[in-house]
């Protein structure tokens, strides 16, 4: 067993037992991992709570990692980065529920990855810090793609479609994978820009839908175990409004 010290951003807290809950993180140190939080629900208890194990907080924590496959153990636990406006923001709230459920679905690995760490650290704060976020989770996700191996290719630019499965632009419309018209020109408004540049970028509640949903497609046939996040019809809900 290891004492580590290491950032780390919270991907799903479960309740055990009555009093207890399992927490899974995503540590800049060492990849995903899973604690046991004994006691954390008692009415009496001081010290660590329930409060810091919202999605997507950011901790810096100080832990037992065992060598074994069993549940870690954390000794200190405070907020690295106190958000401002995320849990007092219902789209907000959304928006983290849904992408929290995401990238537990989609990061597996128990290894260090600074990059893909810092990527989801910075893009937080920035969520954080602006007002007009309705299209933040689609850049977010479809950035995150290239910290897992799948960013699209978009180097052919003279076709009109794009292939999904192959990840490359193609005019192969017969193809059941390959998105066009009106849904690629959606799509394409997203490749190659950053979160300061989303704010010009437009969607119709619908579009926005439909970007969503290849997106979510995009995932499933790259990460073979990715499924439906559940929280999708909750976001899709707020967004309808």
């Amino acid at each position: 067993m290891a004492v580590v010290t290491t950032k780390a951003i919270v991907l799903s807290a479960l309740k055990y037992g009555d009093t207890s809950l399992i927490v899974k993180c995503y540590t800049q140190e060492e990849g995903i991992k899973t604690y046991m939080v004994r006691g954390i629900l008692k009415p009496k208890k001081k010290g660590i709570t329930a409060a810091y194990f919202q999605p997507l907080t950011q901790l810096k924590i100080v832990a037992n990692h065992n060598t074994k496959n069993t549940l870690n153990s954390l000794k200190e636990v405070q907020v690295y980065q106190p958000y401002k406006t995320i849990y007092n923001n219902i789209v907000k709230q959304s928006v983290v529920l849904f992408l929290s459920e995401v990238l537990s679905n989609a990061i597996q690995e128990e290894e260090q990855n600074t990059t893909l760490y810092e990527y989801i650290e910075t893009a937080l704060q920035w969520l954080d810090l602006h007002d007009n976020v309705a299209n933040f989770h689609l850049l977010f996700l479809l950035n995150l793609t290239g910290f897992l191996g799948f960013y699209p290719d978009l180097s052919d630019t003279k076709k009109n479609g794009f292939d999904l499965l192959e990840g490359v632009y193609s005019d192969n419309y017969a193809n059941k994978n390959v998105i066009y018209k009106n849904d690629f020109y959606q799509f394409k408004k997203l490749l190659g820009i950053n979160f300061d540049a989303i704010q010009e970028v437009s969607f119709s509640k619908e579009e926005r839908q439909v970007v969503l949903q290849i997106i979510i497609q995009y995932f499933k046939l790259h990460l073979g175990n990715f499924r439906n996040p559940k929280s999708l019809q909750v976001l899709e809900t707020v967004f309808s409004g």
